[in-house]
């Protein structure tokens, strides 16, 4: 008897090993250039908002959108291209093409007034789009969306994120920080 229960725990443990492994079999790590993004400079991209002061320009100064295929559309000059640019180069394109016969010596200020969504999946109250703040991390935008689910792996999450062009994925703690743009995805846990 003491044999066979032996041999039941033994089965039961190489069980539950290879159903761990078979669990981990998907884990990826969130790559170097997760982390490194974060301390990079902000580059606008399709969905995010800008507000653009151009000091004595009151007809200029106005709040404006990155449209998808990354242009600003602004008054006199017409489509300025955002993508991937910073809002200090924006600010030097801007008044480069002001001063190519239009303003003498353009002062020009651009803000992010709105920072472009991101999306949560999987295991949340309510998946869907959400608006990104400065500083959200993991853990506030599964707030935002409802909490985790009462299935959920509570621990950490998994995020895509475009990086240089690159959409990459991997998996951080909900404790990591987002940026912009960032899709993430809650799994179900095991047990």
């Amino acid at each position: 008897m003491n044999r066979l229960r032996r041999y039941g725990h033994a089965c039961a443990a190489a069980f539950l090993a290879a159903l761990t492994l078979a669990g981990c079999s998907g884990y990826k790590p969130a790559p170097a250039a997760f982390h490194e993004a974060i301390n990079q400079p902000y580059m606008l991209d399709a969905g995010d908002r800008v507000r653009i002061t151009v000091f004595d320009q009151d007809e200029l100064t106005n709040t404006y959108s990155v449209d998808q295929s990354g242009y600003i559309a602004f008054p006199l000059v017409g489509a300025v291209p955002a993508r991937g640019r910073t809002v200090q180069q924006m600010e030097s394109q801007i008044a480069a093409k002001l001063r190519e016969g239009f303003l003498r010596n353009p002062d020009v200020s651009v803000e992010v007034d709105q920072y472009r969504s991101i999306f949560i999946m999987g295991e949340v109250g309510s998946a869907g789009q959400y608006a990104y703040s400065p500083g959200m991390t993991v853990q506030n935008a599964i707030a935002a969306a409802g909490g985790f689910s009462p299935r959920a792996n509570q621990a950490n999450a998994d995020i895509t994120r475009t990086i240089n062009g690159r959409v990459l994925t991997g998996r951080v703690l909900i404790s990591d920080p987002l940026l912009p743009g960032d899709t993430v995805f809650v799994r179900e846990r095991l047990f």
